[in-house]
C-alpha cells in the first residue's frame, strides 16, 4: 500500500511550518543565556560544514585527493584568498591528484 502523494506533501509542509514557526512562537523575548546565543550563532556554519564535507571527500575518485583539496583550500582561505580563488585552487588540486 503506497502513501498518497498529497498526504506526503501535507505532512512535509506541516513539518516545515512547525520547524520555522515554533521558535518564533516559543522564543518571544531576547535570549539572555550567553551559551545559547553562542550556540545558535554557530549552527548555520556547522550545518554547512556537515553538508559539504562528505561531498568534498567523496567527489574525487580517491578520498585522499578530496582531503588534500580540502586542506589546501582551507589554508588558502585562512591566508585571505577569496571564495572564487579557493574554489579554483581546490579544483586544481583535486584534478592534479586525481590524475596521479
Amino acid at each position: 500500500m503506497q502513501p498518497s502523494i498529497w498526504g506526503s506533501i501535507v505532512v512535509m509542509g506541516a513539518t516545515i511550518i512547525a520547524i520555522r514557526l515554533l521558535p518564533l512562537t516559543l522564543i518571544r523575548r531576547p535570549l539572555k543565556s550567553r551559551f545559547l546565543r553562542s550556540f545558535l550563532h554557530y549552527v548555520p556554519y556547522v550545518t554547512l560544514a556537515v553538508m559539504t564535507f562528505p561531498a568534498i571527500v567523496e567527489t574525487c575518485e580517491t578520498p585522499l585527493a578530496g582531503i588534500a583539496a580540502l586542506v589546501v583550500g582551507a589554508a588558502a582561505a585562512w591566508f585571505g584568498a577569496n571564495m572564487v580563488s579557493v574554489a579554483a585552487i581546490c579544483c586544481v588540486v583535486a584534478f592534479v591528484l586525481g590524475l596521479l
